[in-house]
């Protein structure tokens, strides 16, 4: 369905498209977040294609090792959520095709074994080809992945085996005993930054709430940041990308600017910790927010930044690290907004208000689309169910924190300029959560 911002009322597709203004100076059910999305180049996996990794789940069908190896380290630090708030309930992760990846394979005559992707995991995965003592002229065939038994299967010819999760079979004859032949030649190959435009072609049909890019050339940031105005402004899908360095005046952005280290001495440069940031934001609900929110298992930031420098990378709305009594935190939940407008106030610099409005914004998107677009009537009955659902839903997030001092005269539905549109006027004004406290103390004998 269409959606996104409008200027006139001059869209030829049914949808719903929504405008969010801050009712603020310049100064029913409730959809959840938690989908965060990311290319990633691996060592293993389907390629160029959307895998769906929720919390829990064995990482290994996706990228070929455990949770504790250190390849993925990158999930674990996306997933890691805060002191305060949860980490993301799903990860959308895309392997991308690279130049130059191949599979590992072994020749065991007349046996050939190919690891089922491309990449240098296959190097880590062995044959053994095991007479059965009790069976003349039968095999017992292992997959072996860094010496341990994956999968198992008995033949007595080749065209007896059947591919697993980790190896393909081909070749025709007797089987042959042979132990522990490795794999090898598998290679990662090369990333070409062509491969997050297929990325981001095919992340578009899917609901997210963050986009990570977690490189440093600055032509696929330029397109990471138009990809998701589009999004926003274009097709009504409220999401936000996280990267390093960008400096995009846009709310729809977060910049991350220094890195940090780990207990056990990892040193994160700023790109790999838009892993953590990406995942907490995505993570973080409309009424929450991660102002001072502690990094789990930081110890340190890299490189550490001055009071000046500190400021310096405020003003150009970046999330900045700091190291205080042993933890390292957030200073404080911005995004790279910096130029405000009557209708983009400062509130909008703010990622918890940007959560709270896009909340609202997809709610109301989902809710019409399904239940009254080309199923009520545009009359003054039809109009006022509109708003009816419109003001229990905001009076639910009203409840729950999101938005304050809101009433339903705030809300009003109006027939639009054509005979089947109408034009939706809401007010709210989001909570954010206190930064700043400014105190006088007085000393008296």
């Amino acid at each position: 369905m269409a959606g996104g911002n409008w200027t006139s009322q001059n869209k030829k597709q049914p949808g719903v498209y929504i405008n969010v203004k801050s009712s603020m100076e310049q100064a029913a059910s409730v959809g959840d977040r938690g989908i965060v999305a990311i290319c990633e180049p691996l060592s293993w996996g389907p390629e160029d294609e959307i895998m769906t990794i929720h919390t829990g789940d064995d990482f290994t069908p996706f990228i070929g090792y455990d949770l504790m190896n250190k390849k993925a380290l990158f999930l674990r630090e996306i997933l890691k959520g805060t002191d305060h708030t949860k980490g993301p309930v799903k990860v959308l992760l895309y392997r991308p095709s690279t130049t130059g990846a191949t599979k590992a394979y072994a020749a065991l005559e007349p046996l050939t074994v190919t690891a089922k992707y491309n990449g240098t995991r296959g190097n880590d995965i062995s044959i053994s080809v095991i007479a059965d003592p009790d069976d003349e002229g039968s095999f017992t065939v292992q997959t072996v992945v860094d010496g341990m038994i994956k999968h198992t299967q008995t033949g007595k010819v080749v065209a007896d085996l059947k591919g697993n999760d980790w190896v393909v079979f081909s070749g025709t004859g007797k089987l042959v005993a042979s132990a522990g032949i490795p794999l090898t030649g598998g290679s990662d190959g090369i990333v070409s930054s062509a491969a997050h435009s297929a990325f981001l072609k095919a992340l578009e049909p899917h609901s997210f709430n963050i986009v990570i890019y977690d490189g440093s050339d600055r032509i696929v940031q330029a397109a990471y940041v138009a990809f998701i105005k589009r999004m926003r402004d274009n097709l009504g899908k409220k999401c936000q990308a996280v990267m390093a360095g960008a400096e995009s005046n846009s709310d729809a952005v977060i910049s991350v600017k220094n890195g940090v280290v780990l207990s056990d001495e990892t040193t994160l440069t700023p790109e790999q910790t838009t892993w953590w940031v990406g995942g907490s934001e995505a993570g973080a609900k409309y009424s929450e927010s991660l102002v001072y929110a502690q990094y789990p298992d930081a110890v340190n930031v890299s490189p550490r930044l001055n009071a000046s420098e500190i400021d310096d990378a405020l003003s150009k709305g970046q999330i900045v690290f700091f190291e205080e009594f042993g933890s390292v935190k957030i200073v404080s939940d911005n995004n790279t907004l910096t130029t405000y407008t009557p209708d983009k106030g400062e509130a909008f610099s703010l990622n918890q208000v940007i959560r709270t409005l896009d909340t609202v914004a997809s709610d109301i998107y989902v809710n019409f689309s399904k239940n009254y677009i080309g199923k009520i009537q545009n009359n003054a009955p039809g109009r006022d169910l509109l708003k009816a659902w419109i003001v229990g839903y905001l009076n639910e997030i009203q409840a729950n924190g999101g938005i304050q001092n809101f009433v339903a005269d705030d809300v009003v539905v109006e027939a639009g300029e054509a005979i089947n549109s109408v034009v939706i006027t809401l007010a709210i004004q989001p909570v954010a959560a206190v930064e700043k406290i400014y105190i006088t103390a007085t000393l008296t004998d």
